[in-house]
């Protein structure tokens, strides 16, 4: 384990706490059912499940793609290196506990902005034996600070597997294209990228509604066609795998999510519905609920 991230001062992290305004990182949290976010998040979570009922699908339908992502990367394409940006707040089967998981020696580099995830890293940094995991304090907008910070981690003549899992909507069109080809031109042969993206082609009228709730908040929401998305890929010479691009929930589906523990029907009556969400089953998925697609490219040698 390292943490250079993790000396900061906790008086410079509560001063760049900023409890009045969402964060995207604590808002998907609330989805998550963590704890690690305040009422401006809450309210903005609440607002967006009043635009779209069953929008709390997408969030855990992303989240499971990742599960199954890693898995695939780590158990059957070899991949030992994962660097994942926009890792939000730590939550059940991050990703070094899937990979290390299956392969014990696995190195993992998150990367996020918010100081509530910072001051949450630790749970990020709990690795293997054998493996490694840090932790690097900074903005998707910065791709070459968190190359060469990343470089004291992962060995960058070895094929690594850059996460970038619903965050990019976050980013404008005149940044978000030149980042991830900065990135992936750094990556060598081999090497995989795992992306999710909240798209309006597939169920318009729930994803606008929620859009729409974020932006009045000060997100930055960008909604991607197919085609967009793919760019991410194709401009990269990035060869998508089986089954391409497709909705988060049709991707390699293991009908494996788990399924949260239930607690007293007398306190769930208790509880607020965005509160409830943490307890929905997801399994019971209809192409209607999910505005996210979900793919998986790889690096050919003569890229």
């Amino acid at each position: 384990m390292s943490g250079d991230a993790l000396s900061h001062d906790p008086a410079e992290l509560r001063r760049r706490i900023d409890t009045t305004k969402a964060h995207p990182a604590r808002v998907y949290d609330v989805f998550l059912g963590g704890k690690d976010h305040y009422s401006a998040d809450l309210a903005a979570a609440a607002a967006g499940l009043a635009a779209n009922p069953r929008g709390y699908l997408d969030v855990r339908h992303n989240r499971d793609f990742l599960r199954r992502a890693v898995t695939t990367l780590a158990e059957q394409d070899g991949i030992r290196q994962f660097l994942d940006i926009g890792t939000g707040l730590p939550t059940a089967e991050n990703v070094h506990q899937i990979a290390q998981r299956i392969s014990p020696d696995a190195r993992v580099v998150y990367v996020d902005n918010d100081p509530i995830v910072l001051a949450h890293a630790r749970a990020l940094l709990t690795s293997s034996a054998e493996g490694r995991t840090d932790y690097i304090d900074a903005d998707l907008k910065d791709p070459a600070r968190i190359l060469e910070v990343a470089a004291k981690t992962l060995d960058f003549d070895q094929p690594i597997a850059l996460c970038l899992v619903a965050i990019l909507h976050f980013i404008e069109d005149e940044d978000a294209y030149p980042i991830v080809r900065e990135l992936v031109d750094a990556l060598p042969a081999g090497s995989r990228l795992v992306l999710s993206h909240l798209t309006e082609d597939l169920n318009a009228e729930n994803v606008r509604a929620v859009q729409r709730t974020y932006t009045e908040r000060g997100f930055t929401f960008v909604l991607r066609s197919k085609a967009e998305v793919e760019r991410f890929f194709t401009d990269n010479g990035l060869e998508l795998a089986e089954p391409g691009l497709v909705p988060a929930h049709h991707w390699r589906p293991d009908h494996a999510a788990p399924v949260p523990e239930q607690p007293e029907p007398a306190y769930l009556d208790t509880l607020e519905d965005i509160e409830k969400v943490r307890y929905h089953d997801i399994n019971d998925v209809t192409d209607a609920d999910i505005n996210v697609y979900a793919a998986l490219g790889s690096k050919p040698a003569t890229a």
